[in-house]
């Protein structure tokens, strides 16, 4: 088993959904390329920052592919100006192929930053 810190990040430019994270899919790999091993990611602090003029709304979901189900981790949530906000109290654990989205009111407004914790298995 492997683990890796990682983070990830967006400044959102749209007000579309905008996927910040996905866990990656364990595949064969093809001639020449390594496989990649099931994997497990435990989501440890999700930081949204406004660095505009304005209050901006946003909402945060994740998408549990095994499941085919989407679940908010906040609706339509205010963060004032000029405001940094963690949105997590506790560890979120997703499973391969599960991702996390967010989509804002207004564009050019927020940052997000993910810091997580990817847990690798040796064996497809």
């Amino acid at each position: 088993m492997a683990d890796t810190f990682k983070n990830a990040g967006v400044d959102l430019t749209t007000t579309d959904p905008t996927t910040i994270y996905t866990v990656p899919t364990a595949a064969s790999g093809v001639t020449g390329t390594p496989p990649i091993f099931p994997t497990t990611a435990v989501i440890k602090s999700i930081i949204i920052c406004n660095d505009s003029a304005n209050t901006t709304e946003y909402t945060i979901e994740w998408t549990d592919s095994s499941a085919s189900a989407t679940y908010k981790i906040t609706n339509d949530k205010t963060i004032a100006t000029d405001t940094t906000y963690e949105v997590l109290l506790q560890p979120l654990v997703l499973e391969e192929s599960d991702l996390i989205k967010i989509t804002a009111n207004a564009a050019n407004e927020i940052h997000i930053t993910l810091s997580l914790l990817e847990i690798t298995k040796g064996d497809l």
